[in-house]
């Protein structure tokens, strides 16, 4: 991918404040590792403090989630990965040889680019996925209700939450289907311009059903029910989109509230016949219903689809949606890396700023110093009845030689030593040439 040419690099090693990353996620270690160094939300709070009581770190934010650990940190001088890790293997009571090869670590520039990525939605599982932007969001509410984030990670992570609404905004890295779940979702807001009229009625109780539940709930779904074998695991997805739970034997009965069927169970045999179904649409008055079969073997009989009035699709049927889906998400990361590299110099930009800042304002305060001083002398020959216009005219005198003299002194060695770059960068600096060339 490309970058445009007219993003300017700073020189990162020349800052003082260092930004750190340290983690790892489902592309760099199993579960099981993941598992023993995740921070629940329990200790969360207890581990920020413990981070920045026992390392070198001066603000700190943890990142936990069922795919990725990260620890971000902010501290005076360079990077210390070593510390961090020992940190992290300290708290969790392990090893760091258990876990160090599956560790990631950034700094800077990188560790910037890096959490804007993952905010993004670019380095999820799924990618484009929002949820990750909300549990980042809740990672920095409680680093900074716990008091361990500053003017660092408090402008790191604002700018963060800025980028990532521009990536969905300006990109179409969301809108894309790219698991079969979300192609049925996509296909019925096809067929029924208005979910909020309409009912689901979701066969099974396994991840899947679990995720188009969510989806049809994000879309404003009408109602949800979820039929399982054991109702109580029916009821457990249910209750977490405003649903209700129904026996599977209880299937029939409710299939002619449904104009959404989604299927997706372990049964050898079909659980809806064309005969169950061609009773349902009588009951519905022949109105369309959309169902999609995601089960291998199937959970619909393949007949059910010559019926006039219904629009049934199968998981193969709905692969080269999520395949079409997952080009255009790849499209749309490489334009989403695009304003994530320009976001990211903008903000090592203003890290850089902040040494200029210090240095502005460590010079103000000595010109401040040095004219104090010189008007308490003035004024001390004003009061002995020296006269005013003389006074002031030493005072002037005075004040220029003291603010003069030091950068007098290093141009003159600077040119003794053939130092043209500080002379051009004195030229730059106090506009010398423009003022020349201005006639002052």
């Amino acid at each position: 991918m490309s970058i445009p040419s007219n993003i300017a690099y700073g020189n990162d090693r020349t800052l003082t404040m260092t930004i750190l990353t340290l983690g790892l996620n489902h592309k760099t270690a199993p579960v099981g590792t993941r598992e023993r160094l995740s921070f629940g939300p329990d200790v969360i709070v207890g581990a920020l403090r413990s981070l920045t009581e026992q390392s070198p770190a001066q603000e700190a934010l943890i990142l936990s989630t069922c795919n990725r650990m990260e620890v971000y940190c902010a501290m005076d001088g360079g990077g210390c990965e070593a510390a961090l890790r020992e940190w992290l293997g300290s708290f969790h009571g392990l090893e760091p040889q258990l876990f160090g090869q599956h560790l990631y670590y950034h700094q800077n520039r990188d560790a910037v680019r890096h959490l804007l990525r993952v905010a993004s939605g670019l380095d999820s599982m799924v990618l484009g996925e929002p949820q990750i932007l909300g549990q980042v969001k809740t990672a920095f509410q409680t680093a900074n209700a716990a008091g361990s984030t500053g003017r660092m990670l408090g402008k790191l992570f604002q700018h963060t939450f800025s980028v990532a609404k521009q990536v969905r905004t300006d990109t179409a890295i969301g809108s894309s289907p790219v698991s079969v779940a979300f192609a049925a979702v996509s296909l019925a807001r096809q067929i029924f311009s208005d979910l909020s009229q309409q009912t689901a009625l979701l066969v099974g109780a396994g991840e899947t059903i679990e995720l188009a539940a969510r989806h049809l709930h994000q879309q404003g779904i009408g109602r949800i029910i979820v039929a399982n074998r054991t109702v109580e695991r029916a009821h457990n997805v249910a209750q977490q989109f405003d649903g209700y739970a129904i026996a599977l034997t209880e299937l029939a009965n409710h299939l002619p509230e449904a104009d959404i069927v989604v299927s997706s169970t372990a049964s050898p045999l079909p659980v809806l016949g064309k005969g169950t179904v061609e009773r349902a649409l009588k009951k519905r008055r022949y109105r369309p219903v959309f169902m999609v079969d995601i089960a291998v073997p199937r959970d619909i009989e393949p007949e059910v689809g010559d019926l006039r009035d219904v629009y049934l699709y199968t998981v193969d049927d709905l692969q080269g949606v999520v395949e079409q889906g997952m080009r255009s998400r790849q499209q749309a990361a490489e334009q989403a890396m695009e304003i994530i590299e320009l976001h990211t110099e903008e903000f090592m930009a203003w890290v850089r700023s902040l040494d200029a800042v210090s240095l502005i304002q460590d010079y103000r305060s000595r010109a401040e110093h040095t004219r104090d001083h010189l008007v308490e002398r003035a004024q001390r020959q004003l009061n002995a009845g020296k006269p005013a216009e003389e006074v002031v005219c030493q005072l002037a005198h005075l004040l220029t030689n003291k603010l003069l003299h030091n950068p007098s002194v290093r141009l003159r060695r600077a040119g003794r030593e053939g130092r043209n770059e500080l002379l051009e960068a004195a030229n730059e600096l106090f506009q010398l040439k423009a003022d020349k060339a201005a006639g002052q």
